[in-house]
Formats: structure tokens, C-alpha cells, sequence
């Protein structure tokens, strides 16, 4: 699933389909720039892949149900993985535009989540454990792939917010005490769905700004899709090694 302004992975895809969002039922329609909104279906490396051209955020202001059509739809088409991207703000001094950063662990301060509301049991248990959203077997294997093809590849904690206005200089300061390295505005209620149904992930957030505070640059949407262009430039080939070593093994790189 590709975030803002690295929707040109799609485009690595031998693809045998693609499908706007608007064309498939139930789907929902991106309204952001950055965000294509379709549904690309082929091989990448030799590795049948689903890959999602853009997401709904919950700011978009949408039903909040229509957040887990994209996850489930691939969980029913029985896939083992989902990777999920996007581009956030670095709270860290040392991690600038243009790095990758592989969640170790996320922060909700969206104020909500998709599973609010009566459960959907085929699907899941009503309380769910989060304690392994972010999949610490995914995670080594892409890590592993990242040192194979010479990416720097960091690992910090996500903050979730909920946007669409950027954060304020008080509340990144907070979210560093807290322990966030790095913030943005989607990922998290995906991956929640995804446990939710038992479906693994491993996450990459691709740097395009520094928060406020950490910079004096100011943040705006456009820089942040020019600058996601940069990180675009590594997330390829990393997603690329890190199907060719996910083939080259007869099994899932995950064990559990």
C-alpha cells in the first residue's frame, strides 16, 4: 500500500490489471493529491503482488468503515504479507528527507480506529492484541534486504495524527517525550485492521520533511511530494531485493 508521492512503485509492476477504485464496489476514492487511487495487479521480482495505488485517511472524512475494505479485500485474496508505506515528518534531528524508516512500533493519537462500532466476527475478535501489529520477523527480513542491497534503513516509533493540519511545535515536542521518532497521518489504521484479521505487516515510512521544531524549514504538502520522491528512489529497490530474497527462500520469511 503506497503512500503520498511514492505511488510510482506501481509502475515497477508487471501488471496483467489495474483498477481504479471507483470501478471496484465498495472501494473508497482517494480526494488527496498524491493519491492515485487504483488497484494494480501482477508480478514484481517474479512475486505475484497486490499493490494499492494511494488510501483514504481518516481526516478524509469518509465512513470510517470504508478503511477496511482494502485490507480485508487482500486478506481474502490470501496473500501472506501486506507492506505498508507512507510519508511522514522526522522528529529526529539525524533522520532527514529522503531516509526510510521500518516501524518498531506505533502511537495512536488519531483519537479513533477502524474497529469503533459492533465487531465483525467473521473477521476477528472484538478485543485485539497489538503487540505484534508491526511484524518483528517482517521487519528482520527487510532489514536484512536493506544491508544486501546498501540502503540505510533506520527504525523508529510512529505517531499517528490525525491531520489534516500539521502538528504544532508543543505537540511534537510531546511526542518526542512520548517516544516517537517519526509522525504522519495514515498507516496505523491499516495495520489495525490487518491484526484485527490476522493478516501480518511490516511498515516503511518514507522521511519528507523534518516536524516543526526540529527544522526551521516550514512544512507544506508540496515540498513533502517532492521530497517523497527522494525516499521513492530507495523504497524501489529496497521493495525490489526484498521480494527477490523473499523468493529466493521456499517459505514466508516470517516463522509465526
Amino acid at each position: 500500500m503506497l503512500g503520498t508521492g511514492i505511488g510510482g512503485l506501481a509502475d515497477e509492476v508487471d501488471a496483467v490489471a489495474s483498477l481504479a477504485y471507483g470501478d471496484i464496489p465498495g472501494f473508497p476514492t482517494p480526494s488527496v493529491k498524491g493519491h492515485q487511487g487504483s488497484l494494480v495487479l501482477g508480478h514484481l521480482e517474479g512475486v505475484p503482488v497486490a499493490c494499492f495505488r494511494g488510501r483514504v485517511h481518516l481526516y478524509e472524512g469518509g465512513e470510517i468503515d470504508t478503511l477496511k475494505v482494502l485490507v480485508r479485500t487482500i486478506k481474502a485474496l490470501d496473500v501472506d504479507f501486506l507492506v505498508l508505506t507512507n510519508a511522514a515528518g522526522s522528529l529526529d534531528p539525524k533522520v532527514g528527507p529522503g531516509s526510510l524508516v521500518a516501524l518498531t512500533d506505533h502511537i495512536n493519537f488519531q483519537g479513533t480506529n477502524p474497529l469503533v462500532g459492533s465487531n465483525d466476527d467473521e473477521y476477528g475478535p472484538r478485543f485485539v492484541d497489538l503487540e505484534r501489529c508491526w511484524n518483528p520477523e517482517l521487519r528482520a527480513s527487510l532489514k536484512a534486504s536493506a544491508k544486501t542491497a546498501d540502503i540505510e534503513l533506520h527504525e523508529g516509533v510512529f505517531a499517528a495524527w490525525m491531520g489534516p493540519v500539521f502538528e504544532t511545535p508543543a505537540e511534537i515536542r510531546m511526542m518526542r517525550i512520548l517516544g516517537a521518532d517519526t509522525v504522519g497521518m495514515s498507516m496505523v489504521p491499516e495495520a489495525i485492521v490487518a491484526s484485527h484479521c490476522g493478516l501480518k505487516c511490516v511498515g516503511v515510512s518514507a522521511i519528507t520533511n523534518f516536524a516543526v521544531g526540529v527544522s526551521e524549514v516550514p512544512v507544506d504538502h508540496d515540498t513533502n511530494l517532492e521530497n517523497a520522491k527522494l525516499a521513492a528512489e530507495k523504497l524501489i529497490p529496497l521493495t525490489r531485493q526484498f521480494l527477490r530474497d523473499y523468493k529466493a527462500n521456499s517459505l514466508s520469511p516470517v516463522n509465526n
